[in-house]
């Protein structure tokens, strides 16, 4: 039951000079800025962003040639204004800030008076991979792979000192087998 931006979108504003004005949506830094020129040679006008189908009201500006008054209902979004455009900044924000988001744009002097809509945007916000779990991981797996190395190593070097080992008891016996029962010294070598 939630109005469509198509249907209060602003169109042919000539005295205000607002005609289908772009959105710029940008990823920076983790935050989404939101961008909309302002309306030109208007004295006084409000941009809210709303979010939702039940178009909850999540920040706002309001402009006029005194002041510029920033409001904003959650901790995640931030507004900023220069002379030429107006920006909403999405900050911190996981899955459950899924959704779409619709600017609107009230002219409020000269008259008449105008309430409509900008755009209409889905806004996806991808799954924050944790860090932590990431390094463990790849640690992990780094461990793992060093402890199969570490044990064919070993292996290897097991079966080589075993190989050595059967030779050598082979190639030094002093006994012959032809004296079995009797126990004979290797010879000596004289040192000069």
């Amino acid at each position: 039951g939630a109005d469509n931006c198509l249907s209060r979108a602003c169109k042919h504003i000539d005295h205000a000079h607002v005609s289908d004005a772009q959105v710029m949506v940008e990823f920076e830094n983790g935050n989404f800025n939101f961008t909309f020129p302002n309306p030109q040679n208007v004295s006084e006008f409000s941009m809210t962003l709303k979010k939702g189908r039940e178009k909850k009201e999540i920040c706002a500006l309001h402009l006029s040639k005194e002041r510029v008054i920033p409001k904003s209902n959650v901790t995640y979004c931030q507004t900023q204004n220069s002379r030429n455009s107006t920006t909403f900044i999405l900050k911190n924000l996981d899955r459950k800030h899924i959704d779409v988001y619709t600017y609107y744009l009230e002219i409020f002097l000269p008259p008449p008076y105008i309430d409509c809509c900008l755009k209409e945007t889905y806004l996806y916000v991808p799954d924050k991979e944790d860090c932590f779990s990431l390094w463990f991981m790849s640690w992990l797996i780094i461990s793992l792979i060093i402890f199969a190395i570490s044990c064919v190593c070993f292996v290897v070097a097991c079966c080589l000192r075993n190989k050595n080992q059967n030779c050598e008891s082979n190639s030094h016996e002093y006994n012959s087998e032809y004296m079995p029962m009797a126990a004979v010294n290797a010879a000596k070598k004289t040192r000069i």
